[in-house]
């Protein structure tokens, strides 16, 4: 494969990346408001039946279905920035391949 077809692939891979990167930052985002929605409601459940408020986050990160929403979103924001990362590595890779191209292209002179 020449130089500029590696090129090209790499640009497709960038906007498939992209696309990707945009679905995962709105699954993100969903995962932290229901992550915190369901604090919320579970902090104010627990002051109406009395808990002292120093304690109140304390006990809130240790109920299940709070814990589970938050791992979701931890597991979310990892795969977001994994994305991230995966694009940032594409343009690398592009600006390698036009260093090459611009040496080739200078050679000929």
């Amino acid at each position: 494969m020449n130089l500029f077809n590696e090129l090209q692939t790499k640009t497709k891979d960038l906007e498939i990346s992209i696309k990707t990167l945009r679905q995962s930052g709105t699954n993100y985002a969903q995962a932290e408001k229901d992550y915190k929605v369901l604090l919320r409601q579970e902090c104010l459940k627990l002051r109406d039946e009395g808990m002292a408020i120093g304690m109140i986050d304390k006990t809130c990160y240790g109920i299940p279905s709070v814990a589970e929403a938050r791992f979701k979103r931890d597991v979310k924001e990892a795969i977001y920035n994994a994305n991230q990362e995966a694009i940032n590595s594409i343009k690398l890779q592009m600006r390698i391949i036009e260093g090459q191209l611009n040496r080739e292209w200078n050679s000929v002179k």
